[in-house]
């Protein structure tokens, strides 16, 4: 985006311009309601109340902005087609505000892509285009469809209409909660972040804007840093909701001007938040959606930041979608289980001799360890025993302290054991 299309964004009407955002919304994007988090709560000292735009109309925020971006075209730029790309939720966004105006859409999304966003965006009756193995290249591709063929692109996060649409959310959290002080919300292209901050430091500035970003998705802190925008040079991670490689010149303007703070969190933490949602709330939720969930156990509470509001804190953190799949939902679970310490595999080395598998047997049993595996394998041996058998057991466990407790007891048999994970 240009220096001039920027200053001109940043020097608009914003309290208008969200208003004008959040009639268009009414009656199409639903006014997602708080729930507060005891849990939360007590792991950080202070109230967490969620707010779950994973319970939106195509199930993320995204359709906010989307809708309210279609919403702004005239009709020339509707009849010409509307192109975007995303990596899933902007997609059913803009197949849905395009639908509801009679345009046609086509989407452009990451060959990535979990099959259920693909799927739930030609529902609306949109083209999808699986092109590119990250965002920004299916975003490359989508401009050149633009420009190629006339069509109007509705890009994904660096839009101001956008931007102001993705602010409603705030809008709705200054609503509902007139005592917030802090939101936290992930950042992706930045979009949702960007409304978000425009929104709070709009209508009640002394609300904290605090971001989060996965480790592994490192542009938004490396341009931060830098004083401008630069793309990352790798991103790994599980969320591909916000693994954007280059954040939106406009949103970078808005969040270096507006955010207080950012937070990076774990790809274990966020898994960990997804087993969390599904346990103690009953939600489900995506990966670049727990972002914002992960981040609470990384906030510094005694920061300037977080100092300057007296007495407890009132933290909304913003859940931004729940499209996930079943396959990748349930990677995560065992990966959660895995970093909670509710999963665990070990390995023991074993003479081939009747009896040896009854007693390791016998002291899971008797530590109330659940077996959910179990491998026998004499090819596996290091050769430790003559003729001997690596056992991997894979049990459910109730802890690291009830992890700690079966292998000290096993070791204490005389059993070699290590633990793989």
């Amino acid at each position: 985006m240009d220096t001039s299309t920027i200053t001109a964004c940043l020097e608009s009407d914003h309290a208008a311009d969200l208003r004008k955002a959040a009639q268009r919304l009414e009656g199409v994007a639903r006014h997602t309601l708080i729930e507060e988090s005891d849990d939360l709560g007590a792991r950080i000292g202070h109230r967490v109340l969620l707010k779950p735009e994973n319970l939106q109309l195509t199930g993320s925020f995204k359709i906010r902005g989307a809708y309210n971006k279609v919403a702004s075209l005239d009709q020339d730029e509707l009849d010409r087609g509307i192109v975007t790309a995303s990596a899933g939720n902007h997609a059913q966004g803009v197949a849905f505000a395009a639908r509801s105006r009679g345009a046609k859409a086509t989407i452009v999304m990451p060959r990535i892509t979990p099959p259920l966003k693909v799927d739930a965006t030609r529902a609306y009756g949109a083209e999808v285009v699986l092109q590119g193995e990250v965002f920004d290249e299916s975003s490359d591709y989508a401009l050149g469809l633009a420009r190629d063929r006339g069509m109007t692109f509705v890009p994904p996060f660096d839009d101001y209409e956008v931007v102001c649409g993705q602010g409603t959310i705030a809008m709705e959290i200054l609503q509902d909660v007139p005592d917030v002080t802090d939101i936290v919300v992930p950042l992706g292209g930045g979009g949702l972040g960007a409304g978000v901050a425009l929104a709070v430091k709009t209508f009640k500035p002394d609300v904290m804007v605090i971001g989060a970003t996965p480790v592994g998705s490192p542009a938004w802190r490396e341009s931060l840093t830098a004083g401008h925008v630069i793309a990352a040079d790798q991103m790994r991670t599980a969320a591909e909701g916000v693994a954007v490689r280059r954040p939106g010149d406009l949103n970078y303007a808005l969040l270096s001007r507006y955010m207080d703070d950012l937070v990076q969190v774990t790809e274990s933490d966020i898994s960990e938040m997804i087993l969390f949602m599904l346990e103690k709330h009953k939600l489900v939720v995506e990966a670049a959606g727990a972002v914002s969930l992960a981040a609470l156990g990384q906030l510094d509470l005694q920061s300037d930041v977080f100092r300057s509001a007296p007495g407890p804190h009132v933290i909304v953190p913003i859940i931004s979608g729940g499209n996930i799949d079943t396959v990748t939902m349930g990677a995560v679970i065992q990966r959660g289980m895995i970093s909670r310490g509710r999963i665990m595999q070990f390995g023991v080395e074993l003479p081939d001799v009747p009896g040896q598998l009854v007693n390791v047997a016998t002291v899971l049993a008797d530590l109330r360890a659940n077996v959910i595996e179990l491998n026998h394998d004499q090819f596996k041996s290091s050769g430790h025993y003559d003729n001997g058998v690596l056992l991997e057991v894979t049990v459910e466990t109730n802890g690291p302290d009830h992890i700690t407790q079966i292998l000290d007891t096993l070791r204490s048999r005389g059993f070699q054991v290590h633990q793989n994970y």
